[in-house]
């Protein structure tokens, strides 16, 4: 029996208010394929823009390995096979998504990542990540990647043919609008507390490591006095024998 979705109140974000105001260097980049044109019309170097856009708003910018690229959904992408929507699908249900995100953090943490890098806004409350996170425990990261990309909410903001974007991130008003999602934490204190119980002790490599700098810095500190005296010494008697050559006390 599938699960309805729990319903939620949005609130008024940024991206639930009309604007005015004139694109800028704040303003998320819109990367889009008309329509109207098919894929030849497209030039290469706008298609490689939207690539890129694609993969690091799914992946962000610590993700965007060479090892993360989906090169067959790139070549489908190119030749038309599939709309922007299906090749953002496929990032966001790829094995590379899933190990450095779903595997690294709890469901609702995940769900979190998902609402912002696919519908390009934070969740509205607690109680739409317990919604979303119902959809991910009862049908999977396939599932709920599903689910969020056939919402009215994508369809209309960014459709079948235009990379999901963080949506309204300035508000003219405020000197600062919403942080970038990139500079938003990936992990929660859940992966450390998961490490830790696999045997990770980081409190005890801490101390340990500061020890042994302390203790290796007092040696190098030690021996860089050592050689210093020494070469100073060196030089004193370099220069005290050249003196004593000018007056021909002694020959060089």
């Amino acid at each position: 029996m599938t699960l309805p979705l729990l319903a939620y109140a949005p609130s008024s974000q940024n991206q639930r208010v009309e604007g005015y105001e004139v694109p800028g260097d704040e303003h998320s980049g819109i990367f889009s394929l008309d329509k109207t044109f098919s894929t030849t019309d497209v030039d290469v170097l706008d298609m490689d823009a939207l690539i890129s856009a694609a993969y690091r708003q799914v992946f962000h910018e610590q993700q965007m390995l060479k090892s993360n690229r989906q090169t067959l959904l790139e070549s489908q992408l190119r030749g038309g096979l599939i709309s922007v929507k299906d090749f953002v699908r496929g990032l966001a249900t790829s094995d590379a998504f899933r190990t450095w995100n779903y595997e690294v953090n709890n469901n609702y943490r995940f769900v979190e990542l998902c609402v912002q890098r696919l519908l390009g806004r934070n969740v509205y409350d607690e109680k739409e990540t317990l919604a979303w996170s119902i959809v991910l425990a009862t049908k999977g990261v396939e599932g709920l990647v599903a689910a969020l990309m056939g919402s009215d909410e994508y369809m209309t903001s960014f459709g079948d043919a235009t990379v999901p974007y963080q949506r309204r991130r300035v508000l003219p008003q405020h000197a600062q609008g919403d942080l970038p999602f990139e500079r938003v934490p990936r992990y929660t204190h859940d992966h450390l507390t998961q490490l830790e119980s696999l045997g990770y002790d980081f409190s005890a490599d801490r101390r340990l490591t500061q020890g042994d700098w302390m203790e290796t810095s007092d040696g190098v500190r030690k021996a860089a006095g050592a050689i210093t005296a020494g070469l100073a010494i060196f030089l004193s008697l370099v220069a005290i024998a050249t003196i004593l050559s000018w007056f021909g006390w002694i020959s060089l």
